[in-house]
């Protein structure tokens, strides 16, 4: 049995966690001060969707500090997996936000009341500015690392609905049509469906020990197998251990033996070209005919 021991965790950026939380904190509290002020569902639903991202960010970060805690007593993997549900957590939390935010947009569409244009305007300009500000704060660690990367895609989405929140007031300077308000809200509402479903989906996945999206189980037996020495392969399973560390364990059937050497050159051309680091393998020297009366 041969086994990696090497692991890689988020880290260093607490920094980035830190600055983005307090800016979006600030920022919700002066959108849902003004929001309800200039009577704007829009400005309300943006300041709901920001509020439950400042969750996401908190969670995220969380578990990036759990992740990188050693394993100990029952928790033989340590707590990488809160990663994993922290997401189904967060996106269990915009489904909640997107309730909240249609269940106000409709009472708007039923009793129509005016709306302050231009304090929508201004507070949402203010939002677009933050969200890149902290968007930008992810942004290098965001290709490496998708919990990283998570962070960086939900504050580039949620400067994109600010700017349509400014258009919505912009357009009721205008045109004077108070619809518009409620209408931008189901726009938002549409945009953090779209997000929040593939979260939702992909985190239900990793939770359920499913192959990484980014890994074609088909092309990594195909490797395995191009090995010298290696005759056949079985029990072969690939799971994320987080968000950010996937596993491997597979049997490889080799009636001539190996060395340490093949084993250690196996595990660095995994790393690098399928992005997997934890790998565990158990080499067979039986016949493959052998081997199949037990194993497949």
């Amino acid at each position: 049995m041969a086994q990696s021991q090497k692991h890689t965790h988020s880290s260093g950026h607490g920094k980035a966690f830190a600055i983005g939380i307090g800016l979006n904190i600030i920022f919700v509290a002066v959108e849902i001060f003004y929001g309800l002020i200039a009577n704007s569902s829009a400005l309300l639903a943006d300041a709901g969707h920001n509020a439950s991202d400042v969750l996401s960010l908190v969670f995220a970060w969380t578990a990036a500090w759990l992740a990188t805690i050693k394993p100990k007593g029952k928790f033989t993997y340590g707590l990488r997996k809160t990663t994993i549900l922290v997401s189904i957590l967060n996106a269990l939390l915009l489904f909640g936000a997107v309730i909240a935010i249609a269940w106000d947009a409709v009472g708007k569409f039923k009793n129509p009341e005016p709306v302050a244009g231009t304090q929508v305007m201004i507070v949402a300009g203010i939002g677009v500015v933050i969200n890149t500000l902290t968007a930008l704060l992810f942004m290098k660690g965001q290709k490496d690392d998708l919990n990283i990367k998570g962070a960086f895609l939900h504050m580039a989405a949620d400067a994109g609905v600010s700017v349509g929140v400014v258009i919505a007031g912009l357009l009721i300077n205008i045109t004077g049509l108070q619809w518009i308000d409620p209408v931008m809200s189901f726009l938002i509402i549409a945009v953090i469906i779209w997000g929040t479903w593939r979260l939702f989906t992909d985190s239900i996945d990793l939770a359920l020990d499913a192959v990484p999206k980014h890994i074609k189980l088909a092309k990594v037996r195909e490797f395995l197998l191009s090995n010298e020495g290696v005759e056949d392969i079985h029990d072969l399973h690939i799971w994320a251990m987080s968000t950010t560390q996937t596993s491997l364990t597979a049997h490889l059937i080799m009636p001539g033996g190996h060395d340490d050497k093949f084993i250690h050159k196996l595990q660095e051309k995994l790393k690098h070209e399928f992005g997997i680091g934890h790998t565990t393998f158990q080499i067979e020297n039986r016949k493959i005919e052998e081997s199949c009366e037990s194993n497949c």
